[in-house]
């Protein structure tokens, strides 16, 4: 080859390359724990704020600026300028100081491209503009530089008594009665904050006061179905949206009123032998779901009710340290301490961890899924339930047609997918898709977590 043709063909090779790479990001990528767009450099002080959070949660972060929120390229200027305005910016706020790598990358038009700025640190925690973050999926929450140092070293860290409250209005009436129900003396608002420890080392109001408080945003589901998959919903009831230990129980005391028994007539005095399901294990599976779920994100634990099973899921994987050798031995390692605490105190769980081993020594191993993100436990019924058959009759109509089931198949691939993006993975039309998804939400299967800009969907 002409020596000639070999720098033209390098130069064409790397414009491709950056092209290959804006377009990727439109058709597949996502904001996430480890990547944040902006619009653009007017969002500079935000962007460097995103950087130290992901940071300190992933210890990498990737920043874009010219892509929306929804991964949409719309370019902006990339001169020498802004380039060196983004590293001095970064450099002058962002502490222990970090050196990232800064990209212009081709974008819709010669003036309009895309900034990508790359950066790696583990000197864990990271500052920006004196405040300390952690991502949570594709947000940044506030949190101490204590609890990111306990986070990281291991020493005690304990993401819901840090995070700061997204409300600093709460009060705790009901939590307070439920106190003096067992027994303690409340003296006052204070004194209770102060006891249970509802406020972050900052002074502020924590997530476990926010999911305590009257003015709790937590909704628990209980979802029946009528078989022995999603695809057709009896009944979804909700309970919540104030104290999260009433929530507990209500949703509790729901699930005890279906534990149907059989009667063996061959018995004069009528005695009832079988159970539907063995109600101390679903408990101990309840209760360990809602003090040990992560609440960072602020996702509910929830209850399927299927005409053969019920389960128990909990967002979450198993607490860091802890092996499965050591769960299935029933070893105390609470997510949530401070929660842990309260729900002793108040006769909701105990010390004694005999909470796995119970469900263990009546369903075996089986019982449990772990992965990553949930903790799923699983109830076998000893008979089909009567409910189940009326259930299967008053919800024929609900089975779900093919473009429901194809959506919620894609969905289930990737919860992040929007509209356009289903359309094209199902095959099937825009106004289907919008069709079918106000469908599935009306029937308790899909559920929006987060804005319309950078939220996802949760299959229920």
């Amino acid at each position: 080859m002409s020596v000639l043709l070999i720098e033209p063909l390098c130069e064409l090779f790397v414009y491709y390359y950056r092209i290959i790479e804006v377009m990727k990001m439109v058709d597949y990528g996502k904001e996430s724990e480890t990547v944040e767009f902006k619009e653009s450099t007017g969002e500079l002080k935000e962007g460097i704020k995103s950087i130290a959070s992901m940071l300190n949660k992933n210890k990498r972060a990737i920043l874009y600026f010219g892509i929306t929120n929804k991964g949409k390229v719309i370019g902006q200027e990339a001169s020498d300028k802004a380039l060196r305005d983004i590293s001095r910016a970064i450099s002058f706020n962002v502490e222990p100081a970090i050196i990232p790598t800064i990209t212009a990358l081709d974008g819709p038009s010669e003036n309009l491209k895309v900034i990508k700025v790359e950066a790696t640190g583990s000197d864990i925690p990271y500052s920006a503009y004196g405040q300390y973050l952690i991502r949570s999926a594709d947000e940044d929450k506030k949190i101490t530089r204590e609890a990111l140092r306990k986070m990281f070293t291991g020493a005690g860290f304990d993401f819901i008594s840090e995070i700061e409250s997204t409300r600093q209005d709460l009060t705790f009436e009901k939590f307070a009665s439920i106190l003096v129900s067992k027994g303690y003396h409340v003296l006052s608002t204070s004194s209770l904050v102060k006891a249970k420890g509802l406020k972050n080392s900052d002074g502020k109001y924590n997530i476990m006061a926010l999911i305590l408080s009257d003015q709790s945003n937590v909704s628990i589901k209980v979802v029946r179905f009528a078989g022995a998959d999603k695809t057709s919903m009896a009944q979804r009831t909700e309970f919540g949206n104030q104290c999260l230990l009433i929530a507990l129980q209500q949703a509790m005391d729901y699930v005890e009123a279906l534990n149907e028994t059989n009667v063996d007539l061959e018995k004069k005095n009528g005695k009832r032998d079988l159970y539907l399901f063995d109600f101390e294990s679903f408990k101990e599976a309840w209760k360990n779901a809602c003090v040990h779920n992560s609440w960072m994100d602020m996702i509910p634990p929830a209850i399927y009710i299927y005409s053969d099973r019920i389960e128990v899921v909990s967002y979450g994987g198993l607490p860091y340290g802890l092996t499965l050798d050591e769960f299935y031995e029933g070893t105390s390692h609470p997510i949530n301490k401070s929660l842990w605490m309260i729900f002793n105190s108040t006769e909701y769980a105990e010390q004694t961890g005999h909470g796995v081993p119970t469900i263990l020594s009546r369903y075996g191993k089986e019982a449990f899924k772990i992965s990553d993100n949930y903790l799923t436990v699983t109830i076998p019924f000893a008979f089909k339930p009567t409910w189940a058959f009326v259930a299967e009759k008053q919800n024929e109509s609900l089975i779900l047609n093919g473009s429901q089931k194809a959506i919620l198949t894609a969905l289930k691939s990737n919860p992040r997918l929007t509209g356009d993006e289903l359309a094209k993975a199902t095959s099937l039309s825009v106004s289907m898709v919008k069709k079918s998804m106000v469908k599935l939400q009306k029937m308790g299967l899909i559920e929006r977590y987060g804005t319309r800009r950078s939220g996802y969907w949760i299959l229920k």
